[in-house]
């Protein structure tokens, strides 16, 4: 068990909270959390948003039962951990993007530390939150609100690697929108993308979060969550 050093809401339904001790994770990896004992029955699986000397952070959306209790911890308060699972982003060079939408931003900030002079594209629902964290890290910060998409923001062509996390119809358009300007101009713009499948285990054992590829079926928890975008079947 590990101690809580903050849990405050930052918006958009989403909360940012703080485990102190020392941990290990790379960027996009994720944790299983849990801050019950037998109800809800399942751990939820948070991405790592970012680590430091004095903890983990993570960023969660409330979104049912499991999120609701974690919503109401306070500093002091104990929660279990497990991990880190998964395969993350792949360090890349060039000229990067990454693009994140609704709680899909949460796993951009390491990744952001990580890639250095990258540019960030966040879209939101209703406000833009983490903007001054982001433009921190990044050469460049554009946000997106409400009926304004985010993909519709970035002009694919000038980059050689886009990292995105969000919503899967978002991510698809992404694709498309990679793919038809590489078929046009004759880039060769690559993406990877941090899939959202729902999880049990985190370990591959369950066979909840199963994702299509172009080379079969793969576990998102143990395979990904995070895959070349070209390989997945959206």
């Amino acid at each position: 068990m590990y101690k809580i050093i903050e849990n405050k809401y930052i918006g958009e339904d989403m909360y940012q909270m703080k485990v102190q001790g020392k941990f290990e994770g790379k960027m996009g990896q994720f944790y299983m959390l849990r801050a019950w004992d037998t109800y809800p029955t399942l751990s939820r699986p948070i991405s790592i948003h970012d680590i430091d000397e004095e903890g983990i952070t993570f960023l969660y959306k409330v979104v049912g039962e499991g999120t609701k209790i974690f919503s109401k911890l306070v500093a002091g308060d104990e929660i279990k951990l497990e991990g880190p699972y998964g395969n993350g982003y792949q360090k890349v060079e060039g000229k990067v993007a990454l693009v994140g939408g609704g709680i899909g931003v949460a796993p951009l900030y390491l990744v952001a530390k990580n890639i250095p002079n990258c540019d960030v594209y966040l879209g939101f629902r209703n406000e833009p939150i983490l903007v001054d964290k982001y433009e921190a890290v990044c050469n460049k910060v554009t946000t997106t609100v409400g009926n304004t998409f985010v993909t519709d923001a970035i002009d694919t062509a000038e980059y050689d690697y886009i990292l995105t996390c969000g919503p899967t119809p978002m991510m698809k358009v992404l694709m498309d929108k990679v793919n038809k300007t590489n078929a046009e101009k004759g880039t060769n713009t690559r993406v990877m993308v941090s899939l959202e499948n729902r999880m049990a285990c985190g370990m591959g054992a369950c066979l909840v979060c199963t994702c299509k590829t172009t080379g079969g079926n793969k576990k998102t928890c143990k395979d990904g969550p995070v895959f070349w975008g070209e390989d997945v079947i959206f």
